[in-house]
Order: structure tokens, then C-alpha cells, then sequence
């Protein structure tokens, strides 16, 4: 007889407990011990000791199996189950972090919680036990076409996801009451209702009393100014598509003598282009997307402006010329901040319209959200539990499922957000991800490597680049730390199976086996493994943050970040208006619209984990844990050193603070 020592811990959940029975059984080496009975109530918080007694040599501990059956009522409640501790007969121990919850009458098998890489020497058996547990998490993880040339997406809905892949309770109800308070407001001011235009710009303050926040309110203040208009590019909300601009484009036909009065007579556009001082933005992937027909019943309309940008010598960045439209002509004219207040301002706001599409479209839901459920669909489909690249992206892929299948309901299906707000609608949104798609590499979605490529590595005040660096570089040495301990040479990355399975299938998957990407479809060295796996974490925390957190901050001002323009774009100067510009902006109940969502986005939910705390402890071994805990303490000095800039700067950018990032893409 074999005694083995058994610790179960329940988790802190308030509905984590059951009264429904739990066995377990010791699977080693030689063969599975008898299953055997432990409680019949399990209280949330708790942790129970047991003493197994066991006739049978099962050899090695490799894993352990939990059981759980319906005990005095038919009714199946679910129990989460935080970790299992075994001390064998020989007084070593063994833990088995579980962290997950357990459905109905089934039984879970949970691997020893130490990394293990298969190589080429791993044994048969081994490989049939892991793959044993692969193939039944492929049946819970199915794939689905969303639309074509579209990512990949998990083949459920909100209501029949994976019971882990859940919001906990308190996260469901904390995620519906601010949509309820946030719209309660609006509700009782009798304007969801109200599809007439806005009488006055200064009417928009008065959709929201409480919420707004000091950023929103000095953005309302300053949002018509061109220096604001140019920082946005850099520290907005979407600070991700201007680019160093060498020689102007053909069908942007900006000369010196236009942009004469914004230079100065100091200088002149060729020699501002030679020194690196002008930058565009140009929105040309929105040319022929169609426009959303059915807000209030009435036209909306897209434009794809191009926008010319220059850095003074204050090192402000400044639009001083915006085409409104990719073919030049009498009807495409260039505007000028010469031109009238009225005709450069509708100029701006048009932009920041076409601001508002790509960013929603492309670089919130696609390059954060879409991608981050490629990587959590893979992760469970080809890593089984005790790879150290599953433990490594687990804690970074929490709630994604569940705000995904509720963003493909509620915000681009049939009648969702995007219909009612938006100017491109759900067929506009499906186009501009295929044409996105088209476009993506590899090199786009790496920090490091997008800044460079888009010439940015200079431009001063850029802090969306400075903070996110810093989490890069962080984030590069936590990963290579881990790769490194588990991988010892490139030839164990090139000869892990199931490694390259799931680099193999997020590349058909989510990237659709597009060569010219650039993206990996397998992996050959160690620092090839380090760049890709800190490219996955950083879209799925940080770069989330940096694309979403300030949504409310900048858009609270509607005309700052207009969701649809009910009027075509100017095809003259001199006729504009403050008439004509409110007659071109959303109607009021569009309004409350989007700004009670883009609260509810933007706004701080419970149940977070913040980016590097992990408090699940999924790595068992020290080293790793040393590890974390060099990542925790980096991660505290980038937020002192943003936290003591932030107070210097009139526009604080708190967006890529560590202590707000979430470790994951929950909202």
C-alpha cells in the first residue's frame, strides 16, 4: 500500500463550490490508480487535504484525473477547481495547476504542471498522452469561416462557448450595468430617440453629465485646433497609420505656393520633405468601400482623404493640406488652413470620420481582437496544458472568446452597432477586413519594426512609441527568459511538434496562408520563437490598450471622431458652413449611441488582471517564477517613469501605463 498525500483547492468565485461529488485518481508512468471518492461539498476558497491509499505501482506521477457527478440533485453545478497538490510515497511533491472550471458528470485529466517540450526523443506513449488530450480540446475548440478572406473564428456563441472561455459572473453583470448606466442618461434626457441634427455644437455637451473624464473635457475644449488634430496621429487613440512622407504622391498634387502660409517664409516644402519634417496620413483603403444606407433612414457617406502633415519647428505636428478623395480634380479640391474656418474645419472632420472607420475596423478589431482569437483557438487546438508556450500565453488570452462572439452579435451583426452607427455598416466592415488582410504583414504587427518602417523613430513627443518600446523590450526579455529555459537550441524549436502545429495553423487560420505577409509558418531558431511569441502577448495587452482605453477620451467630442457623415464630402470651397457641417453630422440619438458604447469600452470593469500579475500560477518550477517576478518589477519602473512625465505634459497619455493594461483582450 502507497499513501499519497492530496491537496484540492477550490477557487474564490462565489459560485465556484458544488455539492456534486469529485473523485480523483494518480496517472503515472505504469498505469492509472483507482478512482476514489473525496467530498460531496466543496465551499468556494477552501482547501482540502486527503490521504490516497494505493494498491497499485502507477509508477512516476504524470498527471492526475478529477471526477464529477451530480450527487443528491440532477441538476449539474459547476466547480472550479484552482490547483491539486500530491506528495508521493518518496515525499516529493508534484502540483497540478488546474485553473478551470468543471461542467456536468465528466472527468478532467490534468497534466504535472512542469514545461515540457517533446523532442525527437520523446517516447511513443508520451506523445499519445498529449496528443489524447489535443484531440479532445479540438473537439470543444472548432473552427468557423466568419466571412471570406476573413480570420478564423471560433464555431459558438455567446451562450454556447466553452464553459473557461466564459465572463465570471461578476464580470457578465459588471459589463451590463455600465451599458445600462451609460445609456440611462441619454434614456431620460429623451435623446435615443431623437434622429433631427444637432441644433449647435454645443448641444453635445449636454448628452453626458457624469460620465466624461478630464481628457474628454479638454478635448472638447482644444479639438478644433490644428496642433490637437496633428498630436492625435501620435498619442490618439489611434496613433498607428502616419508615415514619414519623402515625396509626395502623384494624386496628392500639394505644391510649395499652397502651403506657403503654413511654412513660413523660412522654408519651403521640398527642402521640409528632404529634412524629414512631413508626414501623411492617407485613408486610400476606404476608396470604394460601400456606406451604411439605414441609419434613420438616411445616407451615409464615406470619403478616403489623404492629409499632409509638418513638423514645425516647435515640433508641433500640423495637417496643412487634406484632399478629400484619392483622384484629384475640380472636384476633389486640396483645403488649406488659409481657407475659410468653416471649409477647413468640415476638411478635418471628414478626416477624423475616415479616423474613425479604420481605426474601429482595422486596428482595434482586427489587428487586437480578431488576431488574440486566432492565438486562443490555436493555443488550446495544438499545446496541451504542461507546454511552456501554453502556459506562457494562457493568462493573455482570458475573456477573448467570450467579448468576441458577443462583439460578432452585437456590434457587426445584422443590425448591430456598426448598422446603426457607423458609416461603414457590417458589408463595409467584412470589405475593409478583406482589403486589411490583403495588406497585413508581419513586420506591421511588431512594434519595434512598425515604427521603423513608417519613419517614426525621431519624431518628437511620439509616446505611444516611447511607452510601448519600453513594454516591448520588457516583454522581449521576459519571453526570451522563458524560451530559453525550455528551448536549449534552435533545433528543439524546429523539432517541437506541437510548436509548429500551432504556428502552422494561426498562419492558415488567422493570417489565411498569405506568402507576402511575411508571417512565420513555422519556426526554425530560438530568437525567431522569442519575436513571434512577444508580438502575440503585446497585441493582446498592449497594443489593445493603446487602441482602445482612450475611446471615450477622444470621441466624447463627436465632432472629434464623427461615426458616420449623413452629407457627401465638399466638392468646392467657400461654401461651407456651421449649418452645413451640422447638417453633415450624425444625428443626435447616432450620437448617444456611440458615445454610450464607446463608454462602455473605454471604461475600467472588474475582474481585470493587469498586464504581468498572474495570479494563477501556471508555471510551477522556480526559475520561471523568478522570472515573472523580474518581468513585475520592470513593468514597475516603465509605469514610474510614464507616471512622472505625465504631469509635465497639458494631455497626459496614460494608455500604456503597465497598471492599466490588461493582461488580455476582455472588453
Amino acid at each position: 500500500m502507497r499513501v499519497y498525500k492530496v491537496t484540492v483547492a477550490t477557487g474564490n468565485y462565489l459560485s465556484a463550490g458544488t455539492i456534486d461529488a469529485i473523485s480523483i485518481s494518480l496517472v503515472g508512468l505504469k498505469g492509472e490508480s483507482a478512482k476514489q471518492e473525496l467530498s460531496h461539498l466543496w465551499i468556494p476558497g477552501t482547501v482540502c487535504d486527503y490521504e490516497l491509499n494505493i494498491k497499485e505501482d502507477i509508477g512516476e506521477l504524470l498527471s492526475v484525473r478529477l471526477f464529477k457527478e451530480t450527487y443528491l440533485f440532477p441538476v449539474h453545478d459547476a466547480w472550479y477547481c484552482q490547483y491539486v497538490k500530491v506528495i508521493d510515497p518518496f515525499g516529493k511533491l508534484h502540483k497540478f495547476p488546474v485553473y478551470q472550471w468543471v461542467s456536468g458528470d465528466t472527468s478532467v485529466l490534468i497534466p504535472e504542471g512542469r514545461g515540457h517540450v517533446l523532442s525527437l526523443r520523446s517516447s511513443n506513449a508520451h506523445r499519445a498522452y498529449r496528443l489524447t488530450e489535443l484531440e479532445k480540446s479540438r473537439e470543444v475548440y472548432k473552427w468557423k469561416m466568419y466571412a471570406p478572406r476573413a480570420p478564423y473564428c471560433i464555431d459558438a456563441d455567446s451562450t454556447d462557448l466553452p464553459i473557461n472561455e466564459r465572463y465570471s459572473d461578476i464580470k457578465r453583470g459588471s459589463f451590463k450595468l455600465t451599458k445600462i448606466l451609460a445609456g440611462l442618461e441619454v434614456v431620460l434626457k429623451g435623446l435615443t430617440n431623437c434622429t433631427d441634427s444637432w441644433r449647435n455644437l454645443d448641444d453635445i455637451t449636454t448628452v453626458f453629465y457624469f460620465n466624461r473624464t478630464d481628457i474628454s473635457d479638454e478635448v472638447s475644449r482644444i479639438w478644433n485646433e490644428d496642433s490637437f488634430f496633428g498630436y492625435q496621429y501620435l498619442n490618439g487613440v489611434n496613433p498607428m497609420l502616419i508615415q514619414k512622407c519623402l515625396n509626395l504622391l502623384e494624386n496628392f498634387p500639394v505644391t510649395s505656393s499652397m502651403v506657403a502660409a503654413s511654412l513660413g517664409t523660412s522654408t519651403d516644402l521640398q527642402k521640409e520633405l528632404q529634412n524629414g519634417n512631413v508626414f501623411l496620413a492617407d485613408y486610400k483603403i476606404l476608396q470604394g468601400i460601400p456606406a451604411n444606407d439605414c441609419i434613420n433612414g438616411k445616407q451615409q457617406y464615406i470619403s478616403a482623404p489623404m492629409c499632409l502633415l509638418w513638423k514645425d519647428p516647435q515640433d508641433q505636428l500640423l495637417p496643412i493640406a487634406i484632399q478629400l478623395g484619392q483622384t484629384p480634380g475640380e472636384q476633389t479640391p486640396i483645403f488649406l488652413p488659409s481657407d475659410s474656418e468653416w471649409d477647413w474645419t468640415l476638411a478635418k472632420i471628414w478626416v477624423r470620420n475616415a479616423e474613425f472607420q479604420v481605426h474601429q475596423t482595422i486596428y482595434h478589431l482586427l489587428h487586437t481582437h480578431l488576431l488574440a482569437e486566432v492565438f486562443n483557438m490555436a493555443s488550446h487546438r495544438q499545446l496541451p496544458r504542461n507546454h511552456p508556450v501554453y502556459k506562457l500565453l494562457i493568462p493573455h488570452l482570458r475573456y477573448t472568446l467570450d467579448i468576441n462572439t458577443l462583439a460578432r452579435k452585437d456590434l457587426v451583426g445584422p443590425g448591430g452597432i456598426f448598422d446603426q452607427i457607423m458609416a461603414v455598416c457590417k458589408e463595409g466592415f467584412k470589405a475593409l477586413v478583406q482589403r486589411a488582410m490583403e495588406e497585413m504583414t508581419y513586420s506591421a504587427l511588431c512594434l519595434p519594426e512598425d515604427i521603423k518602417a513608417r519613419g517614426l523613430e525621431s519624431i518628437p513627443n511620439y509616446f505611444y512609441r516611447d511607452d510601448g518600446q519600453m513594454i516591448w523590450e520588457a516583454m522581449e526579455r521576459f519571453v526570451s527568459n522563458m524560451v530559453q529555459h525550455y528551448y536549449k537550441s534552435d533545433e528543439s524549436v524546429r523539432t517541437d511538434p506541437e510548436l509548429q502545429a500551432w504556428v502552422a495553423e494561426i498562419y492558415e487560420k488567422g493570417f489565411l496562408s498569405n506568402k507576402s505577409s511575411g508571417i512565420p509558418s513555422s519556426l526554425e531558431t530560438v530568437s525567431s520563437l522569442v519575436r513571434y511569441l512577444t508580438m502575440v502577448i503585446f497585441r493582446c495587452s498592449a497594443q489593445h490598450a493603446a487602441v482602445n482605453s482612450g475611446q471615450f477620451d477622444f470621441y466624447a467630442w463627436m465632432p472629434n471622431g464623427p461615426s458616420s457623415m449623413k452629407s457627401p464630402p465638399p466638392t468646392a470651397k467657400g461654401v461651407t458652413t456651421l449649418q452645413t457641417i451640422l447638417d453633415a453630422l450624425p444625428d443626435v440619438n447616432t450620437t448617444t449611441m456611440g458615445l454610450a458604447i464607446v463608454w462602455q469600452l473605454s471604461n475600467d470593469q472588474v475582474d481585470r488582471r493587469r498586464l504581468g500579475f498572474y495570479p494563477d500560477e501556471h508555471f510551477t518550477e522556480e526559475t520561471p517564477q523568478i522570472f515573472i517576478l523580474e518581468f513585475q518589477e520592470k513593468l514597475s519602473e516603465i509605469s514610474k517613469t510614464i507616471n512622472e512625465r505625465n504631469p509635465t505634459r497639458s494631455l497626459p497619455y496614460p494608455y500604456l501605463d503597465p497598471k492599466v493594461i490588461e493582461n488580455s483582450i476582455s472588453i
